[in-house]
């Protein structure tokens, strides 16, 4: 397998008000984490998984892996997500050609979904998923005044995982870091080295778990999956 995969998982839990990372607040009785990590490590394109960590969870995130009886490699991360990505790419092996990157807070996604981004990503070289949003989207100034109003058609909300070679999500780093460019995403590196990305349609259920509602939300995708699959 030539595919792999930087799992994401060094952040805080801020925005939920937690004392602790998110990714280890319960969803159907389990870590977030455990459903991500799970769905990535047991997926048959997935040659190695990567998952980035903080110094503060490291300790706690060996001992569960020991437990799962998971076996991946471990980085730290750093003091942005761009820093824990970097972190995630130098840990990769060097038989890997393409890497995903994905939110830990992201356990959404599906397997068909992991799959066609593979294949995507192998004729196009950088790929992400993204759906278009659903509202009228208001750019704001500093005074608080309405300053435009963008064609809501062109406007799409992006996801993870996302998608690239790997020589060349590496270079868009190295040139980041040298040029001192901070990106919201790693599409974003990739955009601003001049090459292309494309889009693929994701799903409005691949949410991403900041906030309680958003915990809420998730609770009621799993219980709806689960009944599905019965």
């Amino acid at each position: 397998m030539n595919t792999g995969v930087v799992i994401v998982a060094a952040g805080s839990g801020k925005r939920m008000g937690a004392e602790r990372n998110k990714v280890w607040l319960p969803l159907g009785g389990e870590p977030i984490l455990a459903h991500t990590v799970r769905l990535f490590a047991n997926h048959p394109e997935i040659g190695e998984v990567v998952l980035v960590v903080s110094e503060r969870d490291h300790a706690d995130v060996l001992a569960w892996l020991r437990r799962e009886k998971l076996k991946l490699t471990v980085a730290l991360g750093g003091a942005e997500r761009q820093d824990s990505v970097r972190s995630g790419l130098a840990a990769l092996s060097p038989d890997c050609s393409y890497v995903l990157v994905h939110d830990a807070a992201r356990p959404f996604v599906t397997r068909e979904q992991i799959s066609e981004l593979i294949r995507r990503v192998q004729r196009e070289q950088a790929t992400i998923m993204a759906v278009p949003v659903k509202d009228t989207i208001k750019v704001i100034g500093a005074n608080g005044t309405v300053q435009s109003t963008p064609a809501r058609e062109s406007l799409w909300a992006v996801q993870t995982p996302q998608a690239f070679r790997v020589s060349l999500l590496r270079e868009a780093h190295q040139a980041a870091l040298g040029a001192g460019k901070t990106g919201t995403d790693d599409a974003m590196l990739v955009e601003w080295l001049g090459h292309p990305v494309t889009v693929m349609m994701g799903s409005y259920e691949n949410i991403k778990i900041t906030t309680p509602d958003d915990l809420w939300l998730g609770e009621e995708i799993l219980r709806r999956r689960k009944g599905e699959q019965r």
